[in-house]
């Protein structure tokens, strides 16, 4: 018996398969839990389908009160959640709760959109109407970094609009989404939300199902290309978060020791974990080595430790294979710049790095010009603006970026060259439900959160009407 079952068809069930859950702090099982067969994921796709007629036509009005109550229950679950969050993910307890307080809050935000219907025209000629009509069954596919609110990112907006959902989550984080799974079984009707996991192997499976309608994924590009290819044969709508390798740029009017802290907490939120942190950091030279000092000072001051131990402000990287591919990038930035702080693999179980900081590096080297995605940050010295306009934007990706300035209206002017879907200014990480997100270029395609996002869910239909002779 698993300690946690996947939600198909308003019940909650065992899988064909059971999977192992590893607590990255410790490298031991902590949870099992039940595993989807090809079957069962047919059986969850053809659940969302039966249920999507009847759901279709349930007034707005309930569908918002629906997802009202399912924020309602995580409050009240919150501290379970949390705790679970910290044991699959390994973010620290104050991070965890802290997502379960923005997935609440999203939710919330969702139960107050519209879907209006809009009038283009309506005079003696002709009355033109604009309606927004649901998709039919959605594919939600996330990643490990956010479990808990990146499932609320793609029930929300898919129920909001009146489509049913397939939610699967990341195999090394699937225990928040099927504790989700569990509330979400008393509050909608059988069908609605269907939560399976798998182990990496069922992604192909739903994308390619005639049945399924849109997919929304959040994840890596790599990944992300395989999705839209899998989709490409019934032209399915897609919503595709896609990494990013955000820059930030630091000009040289900044005051160095508060915009060190705002540069750091960006770079390392989540372990580095963050689809939208900081992964470069472009600091003007008049100012370059005070930055570089002041960010060491933040790194080896930084508590790492197991997410659930007092005092713990970074945890361990999510999982094995993630670890190893930060440790070789550890490796070229030591080859490739000069480490001020951290570089080291602490010696205890868990896959635990120290953050680290590493100068000297320039763009074409690989800590530069890829996504980490873990605790290293590079520090890349300019001297010209224009230069590093050109250089943050010589990047394949384009999620985020921000512009550091004691000036905002000098930061707004360079924050508006750069080619970013979200480009903050003197802040970085700043989303919030009612503020779309976009990636440019190779960091995804769609928009997510606000009124855009939940369009995203819906089929665009017009009424056009002749009138007169």
């Amino acid at each position: 018996m698993s300690d946690y079952k996947m939600l198909i068809g308003g019940q909650l069930v065992e899988g064909d398969h059971a999977m192992d859950v590893i607590n990255p702090a410790t490298e031991e099982v902590f949870a099992t839990v039940a595993r989807a067969s090809e079957r069962q994921a047919d059986e969850a796709i053809e659940a969302a389908a039966t249920a999507f007629p009847g759901w279709a036509e349930v007034p707005l009005a309930e569908r918002q009160t629906k997802v009202s109550q399912l924020a309602d229950a995580i409050v009240a679950n919150a501290d379970r959640l949390a705790r679970a969050l910290t044991q699959e993910q390994g973010k620290p307890l104050a991070e965890a709760q802290g997502e379960i307080a923005w997935a609440e809050g999203y939710l919330r935000h969702y139960a107050t959109l519209q879907i209006a219907e809009r009038t283009i025209q309506d005079d003696a000629d002709g009355l033109i109407r604009v309606r927004r009509k649901p998709l039919g069954v959605v594919a939600g596919i996330i990643a490990w970094n956010f479990p808990l609110l990146v499932a609320c990112w793609k029930i929300g907006p898919a129920v909001i609009a009146g489509n049913t959902i397939v939610l699967k989550p990341a195999p090394t984080t699937p225990v928040t989404a099927l504790m989700l799974g569990e509330l979400c079984r008393d509050i909608f009707p059988a069908g609605v939300v269907n939560i399976i996991t798998d182990a990496n192997d069922l992604g192909g499976y739903l994308t390619a199902d005639p049945r399924i309608a849109k997919v929304g994924f959040t994840g890596s590009t790599a990944t992300g290309k395989k999705i839209m290819a899998s989709a490409a044969d019934g032209l399915k709508r897609l919503t595709l978060e896609l990494g990013g390798n955000d820059p930030g740029i630091v000009l040289d009017d900044v005051d160095v020791r508060a915009t060190a802290q705002g540069i750091f907490n960006a770079a390392f939120l989540n372990c580095g974990q963050v689809c939208l942190a900081i992964k470069r950091a472009y600091v003007h030279d008049s100012i370059y080595d005070a930055m570089c000092d002041e960010l060491a000072r933040l790194a080896e001051a930084a508590v790492v430790d197991d997410g659930l131990a007092q005092g713990a402000q970074i945890g361990p990287i999510q999982n094995k294979a993630q670890y190893e591919k930060v440790k070789a990038f550890l490796e070229n930035a030591r080859r490739d710049g000069t480490i001020v702080a951290g570089g080291e693999i602490i010696d205890r179980a868990g896959y635990f790095l120290r953050p680290t900081i590493v100068r000297d590096v320039t763009d074409g080297d690989e800590i530069v010009d890829e996504e980490q995605f873990g605790p290293i940050l590079p520090v890349i010295r300019y001297s010209d603006i224009d230069d590093v306009v050109a250089r943050a934007n010589a990047s394949p990706y384009g999620l985020g970026a921000s512009v550091w300035s004691s000036d905002v209206e000098r930061g707004m002017s360079v924050a508006d060259r750069i080619e970013s879907g979200s480009v903050w200014v003197n802040q970085h990480v700043a989303i919030g439900p009612h503020i779309p997100m976009a990636g440019v270029k190779s960091s995804g395609l769609g928009v997510e959160q606000s009124e855009e996002g939940l369009a995203e869910y819906t089929q665009l239909s017009v009424i056009n009407v002749a009138r007169g002779g």
